[in-house]
C-alpha cells in the first residue's frame, strides 16, 4: 500500500459519519494501493496502516475503531464481518535474548481470514494467522495460529477450536 495516501485517508476518514460514505472510502483505500471488492463497507474510525498488500472481499463490514497493520498480505475474504476494536497485524520480531533488546529483527507473517467468517469484538489477529471458512472468532480471542477448519468456533487467550457448527 502506498503510506502517504494511507496517512491521508487516516486524516480525512474520521472527519466522514462513520457508517456514510463507503463509496468514496473504497475508493481511497483502492487509491492507497488495497484491492478492495464491491460493497465493502468500512467505518470511518478504522485505522490502515503499512506499506503491505491489503485485500478485502466483497460484502465485507469493518466495524468502528478497528485497526489493520499490513507489513506483508492480509487477506480478507467475503461476506466477512468485523466487529469493533478488532486488530490484524502481520509484523512482529524475532526473539533473541543474546541480542541488546529481546525483540530483535523485525519479521512479517501473512493474514488470511477465509469468507463468511465473523470476527467479534475486540479480538487480535497475529501475525501468522490463518482462519478458515465461516468461522466465528469470539470477543477478545487472541488468534495466533492457523485454523483451516471451517465453520468452527475459535476462543480464548491463546485462541483454540471450542465448538464446531454442522
Amino acid at each position: 500500500m502506498r503510506t502517504i495516501i494511507s496517512y491521508i485517508n487516516n486524516l480525512i476518514f474520521p472527519l466522514i459519519p462513520e457508517s456514510k460514505a463507503f463509496g468514496f472510502k473504497r475508493f481511497m483505500l483502492r487509491i492507497a494501493g488495497a484491492t478492495v471488492g464491491s460493497n465493502v463497507k468500512v467505518s470511518s474510525s478504522c485505522k490502515i496502516f503499512g506499506a503491505g498488500n491489503l485485500t478485502i472481499g466483497d460484502n465485507t463490514w469493518v466495524g468502528y475503531e478497528c485497526t489493520i497493520v499490513t507489513s506483508s498480505n492480509i487477506v480478507i475474504g467475503k461476506n466477512v464481518d468485523i466487529a469493533p476494536g478488532v486488530y490484524i497485524g502481520t509484523g512482529t520480531h524475532e526473539i533473541d535474548a543474546k541480542a541488546d533488546r529481546i525483540a530483535a529483527r523485525d519479521i512479517s507473517r501473512d493474514v488470511t481470514i477465509g469468507n463468511g467468517c465473523w470476527i467479534c469484538v475486540n479480538s487480535t489477529i497475529l501475525p501468522g494467522s490463518e482462519i478458515g471458512n465461516k468461522c466465528v472468532v469470539a470477543a477478545a480471542a487472541v488468534v495466533g495460529d492457523k485454523f483451516c477448519d471451517e465453520k468452527v468456533l475459535i476462543a480464548g487467550v491463546p485462541a483454540k477450536i471450542v465448538k464446531r457448527y454442522d
